[in-house]
């Protein structure tokens, strides 16, 4: 056990140091971003974080966010910033938190659907998110609240609907 544990932390540090390693190269070189039919040089501000969490079945996730992703040859800049964001199972809702700081409530779009929710925001900065559901929601009970650059959403999940009883079958 404590070897796989010593294992997974030497893994992580490596990542670091290549994440380093890759930020030092991205530095001394023009960056160029893609979007929407644009490409041209991008001169900052960059952001790129990461969070590493253990699943239910013993396996590290690592979820990125930021405006940096990889590229073939290096990485590529984007217009838009994904935001960090947490989505929690609550039961019969799913309570998602969101981080776009420096925007203002009036410039927070957020469209829902039954399988997904789509955040956009723009300010000085301009925030896209995409949210995917395990379960289908009722968009017309999405709830929205924005405080200190932290916008939190709940969205109730859609009634189950009640399984029929089934009627025993006797085989001649």
């Amino acid at each position: 056990m404590s070897y796989e544990f010593d294992d997974w932390f030497k893994r992580i540090r490596k990542m670091m140091e290549e994440f380093d390693k890759m930020f030092e190269e991205m530095l001394r070189e023009p960056m160029y971003f893609s979007g929407e039919g644009k490409s041209g040089k991008v001169i900052g501000p960059y952001y790129y974080g990461f969070s590493v969490e253990i699943g239910p079945d013993g396996v590290p996730k690592v979820r990125e966010w930021g405006n940096i992703r990889p590229g073939h040859v290096r990485p590529v800049i984007r217009d838009t910033i994904e935001p960090f964001t947490d989505v929690f199972d609550e039961g019969d809702h799913y309570r998602i938190i969101v981080d776009v700081p420096g925007v203002e409530k009036d410039k927070i779009n957020i469209e829902a659907t039954e399988r997904s929710l789509t955040i956009t925001a723009s300010n000085d900065r301009k925030y896209y998110k995409e949210v995917s559901f395990a379960e289908p929601v009722n968009p017309d009970t999405a709830k929205a609240q924005y405080r200190n650059g932290v916008l939190t959403i709940t969205i109730e999940k859609k009634e189950k609907t009640k399984k029929e009883k089934g009627v025993k079958i006797k085989v001649e």
